[in-house]
């Protein structure tokens, strides 16, 4: 973990802390848990924690608590808090998914959730072709539109957010509700990407088609086209990324 103190004048007493200082704090150990600079087993403490980051016991302890219910640590009884086995981790807790893609271990990542959206997006299309509304058959026709305005101009930043719009709705509408409960999964891996330069400067032609041709088949109500058209965008975002 790095030994830079985050100073916070206000945090000198319990009352003081700051949503930004407990976010920071947050996002720092996280990161070293999920890079591995904290393996699994390492042990840390309330007055470790307060020295190091220069913070309250209440941003500390506030701070594990998240952590704890993320399943990245346990606490015990004259042991302290202890960093759990990565087996046990929630993996698919938006935060964790961020940390690890911003470690040293992200192809690992990539990898891993590229092949849970490979077995589950394709299958969510086409269950949008089924039950999606109206209103979301057209909200999904005219984000399609946008991405492929947004990927010829290169505005890479709208591109973003329509692209995870589409994939968000996608999910929504595909009346499952435990793949609709991984959409804060994709949004970081599909933000991840693009803030880790490893989306083109225009999005490839083949790619912003395969989204036309999804939103397409879910209008008009063609679960197998739909399928095969996800299948194919997740196909290109694994060539790709050089993803096997």
């Amino acid at each position: 973990m790095s030994t830079a103190t985050l100073q916070d004048a206000d945090n000198t007493h319990d009352g003081g802390a700051s949503p930004a200082m407990h976010e920071r704090v947050l996002e720092a150990v996280g990161s070293a848990i999920a890079g591995g600079t904290l393996a699994p087993g390492s042990r840390l403490t309330l007055d470790f924690l307060q020295h190091e980051y220069g913070i309250s016991r209440t941003v500390a302890r506030d701070t594990m608590k998240v952590l704890e219910s993320m399943n990245l640590v346990y606490s015990r009884r004259r042991v302290g808090i202890v960093v759990q086995e990565r087996r046990l981790w929630n993996v698919f807790d938006p935060k964790l998914v961020r940390w690890r893609l911003a470690s040293d271990r992200r192809e690992i990542q990539y990898s891993s959730l590229t092949e849970l959206r490979i077995a589950v997006e394709p299958i969510a299309a086409a269950g949008a072709a089924r039950r999606a509304s109206a209103a979301e058959r057209a909200r999904l026709v005219s984000l399609a539109a946008d991405l492929r305005r947004l990927g010829e101009a290169g505005e890479l930043g709208a591109f973003l957010e329509a692209d995870i719009e589409f994939h968000r709705l996608l999910l929504a509408s595909c009346g499952n509700e435990m793949f609709m409960a991984l959409d804060g999964m994709v949004a970081e891996v599909l933000t991840s990407r693009t803030r880790q330069g490893l989306m083109p400067f225009k999005p490839r032609s083949e790619a912003i088609q395969a989204h036309e041709d999804v939103a397409a088949a879910v209008a008009s109500g063609d679960a197998i086209t739909a399928e095969s058209a996800m299948q194919h965008i997740l196909n290109e975002v694994r060539n790709a990324m050089g993803l096997h």
